[in-house]
């Protein structure tokens, strides 16, 4: 029987021979066979934090606690036993207790109260939303810190086909891996472990995890090898070595990255280009959220924005694939995987997982070798299968001309329903698909999707999905990439991304020279070249197409651009045409100027350049400024939401005005091209608008803002000869650039008449809006946005109509209170 030893403090009650103890049996069964089946159960005392743990009663039975908190977010713990197909007991004093049973992915959570005054016995039936592997799909897990033992355990509760645990692990530079000063110690087999025909476990794989290198502390990073055959004696850096001598050895060693935010770790796509990246990686729990801070900014083209160095969940997972997508957009063909570090972070096995597509069943070789291959997604919940012009992620379609078509073929599907799913395009969420979340007899929720992609480049293309759960958590899948070559043309990334990497790698020579050695100097230095030279993508038919002239206000609106809106060389030559030299020879003249301190609201028209969704980019192609204001929140560091003002006029003539491209205006429809607009500037604080149409329509905006409120007044002048009938407008309020309201995600809302207010992520701060008259108010998690939408009373010809609205920032606890005092 598997144990281990529980902490003192954490059993002191349980063990107290002045308490009357009790046992708690547990049975866990399928619901469906009957049959019993291992699982990770939980068992909470409900007045307090106390964790019980199992036994199993069963000569043949096994049950491995597992008990870690995290030292960063004490909140953060995992307190789990995983235990055989056997019966289980645990001893505890009476009172009332909370159990629940989790088996793997695949099947619903138990979860039930329990009144303990006497030994009790609980028979649990757990329920499959979806049987993976009778599909042809097996998973993973890269990144485990456990004994083999244990992992015999392990696999069968959490239903992983592959682990490879990390039985070298060193943290020393000059420390062969052979003797790490981590490594798990004893035995290992020597050849993989067949816990059953789906189930293995190959016992010896390395992580070298680099804080120290001589006698001074410098963090460098991670680099894992998986599967390879004998202990390595090579040590680390240089890393190139190490890779070459694993290859020729055994050319099917993996090799993975868990996270490039480490200092060192751009050098590691130039040595190993092939290595697979953990689009799940182990700062993905279970438990809340912890590692806020992490070692590198954030570019302004990734969220979060601002460059960021701190975050929540959603914004780590953002930094984790942004660095992803920029890295294929360089033109690296890496596989995604999945890690928990189990065995030292509070996450169970297989919480973030990978899987891969073995359709003639399960093989360890084949398995790896569908990794390698790309024929995968991660999920830390929900299950994507697709196919492009029916052929798995990984594919390579090569294409002779800009819009060959490639149709998609997606089937998702989830315990919890989906909120929403996108094609990501060369790193961008080029295509919105909506979900039915039809449900299943099962229980789970499924949504068939058919959409079409016209690739205009080569690059690349991938499909994500997101799954809201309470308090603001997410769950995620993320499908392999699929790669389009058009004619010989290569992929290249945005000026940014080479920026981006360039940058990283000049950051670290300058911060590792002298430390580290001359040959691993080199490696720097070789990557620092490889980045230089790529060649990047050529955005001058879009920047002409779109970017105006500094004809007018040139400073103001280049202190617009750099200053408050913080944009990068590429932002400001999209904006404004702008040579990419010339934009940054005015990044640095304005280094040096700081914004206004954000103690009160402030209004500026949006200058373009930047896109303001981060998401459903397909509904606004284009987006003109003309309509666009900035409104930045009156907290420090608080970030701009920008406010189409309006984005839409509805009326019985059809679509009368859009502030972008997206569906057909009376005037697309008729090729008539409007003339851009641009604010006026009245005062310190007031902004106008007014646009006359071709057929003599006239409509407007003032903004302007005091007291910490922001008030819009939209007016409208009916200039043709027949009353204007059905009127109503969109006004959106996109939240991209507002910190703490930029995540693509359902958050809390409060809706009373014409106000909408929303939550932000973590603090106590909202945003509310309103108009009126009004017709409905509402909001879009994938743009992310909000609307409260205002209806224009009847026009007759030469009449003029007018609807007000208004924006507030709110910080506290009482939500209802402040909407009673917003007056519009």
């Amino acid at each position: 029987m598997v144990r281990l030893l529980a902490s003192v403090g954490i059993l002191l009650c349980a063990l107290s021979p002045t308490v009357a103890q009790h046992r708690v049996k547990v049975r866990i069964s399928d619901e469906v066979s009957g049959e019993a089946i291992p699982a990770r159960v939980y068992l909470r005392r409900v007045d307090g934090k106390t964790p019980y743990f199992f036994e199993s009663t069963s000569a043949e039975g096994t049950a491995v606690r597992y008990e870690k908190q995290n030292w960063i977010n004490q909140a953060s713990v995992e307190y789990h036993t995983t235990i055989s197909p056997h019966p289980a007991m645990a001893i505890v004093p009476a009172g009332k207790y909370e159990l629940v049973v989790e088996h793997g992915k695949t099947y619903f959570p138990h979860q039930q109260m329990i009144d303990v005054a006497d030994d009790v016995d609980v028979s649990v039936s757990l329920r499959s939303w979806i049987d993976m592997a009778k599909r042809g799909w097996y998973s993973g897990d890269l990144h485990i810190h456990r004994s083999i033992d244990e992992l015999k355990n392990i696999v069968l509760a959490e239903d992983l086909n592959v682990v490879f645990p990390l039985t070298q692990w060193v943290t020393l530079a000059d420390t062969p891996p052979s003797s790490g000063n981590k490594n798990i110690v004893g035995d290992l087999p020597r050849d993989l472990v067949k816990v059953d025909a789906q189930h293995v476990i190959w016992p010896l794989s390395t992580e070298y995890e680099i804080f120290s290198v001589g006698d001074r502390r410098h963090t460098l990073g991670a680099l894992f090898a998986l599967g390879h055959q004998q202990p390595i004696q090579e040590t680390v850096p240089p890393w190139k070595p190490v890779v070459d001598s694993l290859r020729k050895s055994d050319s099917s060693v993996l090799f993975d990255l868990d996270k490039t935010a480490w200092p060192f770790a751009m050098t590691l796509p130039v040595i190993v280009p092939d290595a697979t990246y953990e689009l799940a990686n182990n700062h993905m729990w279970r438990a809340d959220f912890a590692f806020r801070d992490w070692y590198t900014p954030t570019p302004n083209y990734m969220q979060p924005p601002f460059g960021g160095v701190a975050g929540d969940e959603r914004d780590w997972i953002d930094f984790t694939w942004g660095m992803y997508y920029t890295l294929l957009n360089a033109g690296f063909r890496m596989p995604p995987s999945a890690g928990t570090a189990n065995g030292v972070h509070p996450v169970p096995a297989g919480f973030g997982r990978v899987y891969v597509h073995l359709p003639e069943g399960f093989d360890y070789q084949s398995w790896k070798r569908g990794l390698q291959s790309g024929r995968s997604f991660v999920t830390t919940g929900p299950m994507v299968i697709a196919t492009a012009n029916k052929r798995s992620a990984g594919h390579t379609f090569r294409i002779d001309k800009v819009g060959a078509e490639i149709a998609l073929s997606i089937e998702v599907i989830s315990e919890q329903p989906i909120t929403f799913g996108e094609v990501i395009v060369n790193g961008s969420p080029e295509h919105l698909l909506r979900v039915s979340n039809k449900q299943l007899p099962s229980g789970g929720y499924r949504s068939l999707i058919e959409q079409t992609i016209r690739p205009t480049k080569s690059g690349w293309f991938a499909i994500r999905f997101f799954e809201d759960r309470p308090n603001g958590r997410v769950r995620f899948a993320h499908t392999a990439p699929w790669y389009v070559e058009l004619g010989d043309q290569p992929v290249r990334p945005s000026w940014e991304e080479r920026e981006y990497l360039i940058t990283r790698m000049k950051n670290e020579l300058q911060r590792s020279r002298g430390i580290v050695s001359a040959e691993a100097i080199e490696e720097y230095e070789l990557a620092l070249a490889y980045y230089q030279v790529l060649e990047v993508d050529d955005q001058s038919e879009q920047i002409a197409r779109t970017a105006r002239p500094l004809n007018q206000h040139r400073d103001r609106w280049l202190r617009n651009m750099v200053v408050d809106h913080r944009f990068s060389a590429g932002e400001v030559r999209a904006a404004t045409g702008l040579t990419i030299e010339a934009a940054a020879s005015e990044i640095q003249r304005l280094a040096g100027e700081k914004p206004v301190p954000s103690s009160e609201v402030r209004v500026l028209p949006y200058p373009g350049g930047r896109h303001p969704r981060r998401g459903f980019l397909d509904g606004a192609i284009d987006p003109q400024r003309d309509t666009k204001i900035s409104v930045f929140a009156p907290w420090s560091e608080g970030g701009y939401a920008v406010i189409d003002v309006p984005e839409a006029i509805f009326s019985n003539l059809g679509l009368t005005y859009l502030a972008h491209t997206h569906i057909p205006t009376i005037w697309s429809g008729n090729s008539i091209e409007l003339e851009p607009i641009e604010w006026e500037i009245v005062g310190d604080d007031e902004l106008r608008y007014q646009r006359t149409l071709p057929n003599g329509i006239r409509f407007g905006s003032e903004v302007s803002s005091e007291d910490n409120v922001v008030r819009m007044e939209m007016w409208l002048h009916n200039g043709t000869d027949q009353t204007l009938t059905g009127m109503r407008s969109q006004v959106c309020v996109m939240l991209k650039g507002l910190i703490g309201f930029n995540s693509k995600r359902r958050r809390e809302a409060v809706v009373r008449g014409p106000l909408i207010a929303i939550k932000a992520d973590h603090e106590n701060r909202w945003v509310i809006t309103g108009w009126e008259p009004n017709h409905r108010a509402w909001a879009n998690p994938p743009v992310p946005c909000i609307h409260s939408d205002p209806i224009f009373p009847n026009c007759g010809p030469g009449e003029t109509v007018r609807v007000r609205g208004a924006m507030w920032f709110y910080q506290g606890h009482d939500i209802e209170k402040a909407l009673l005092q917003c007056e519009l």
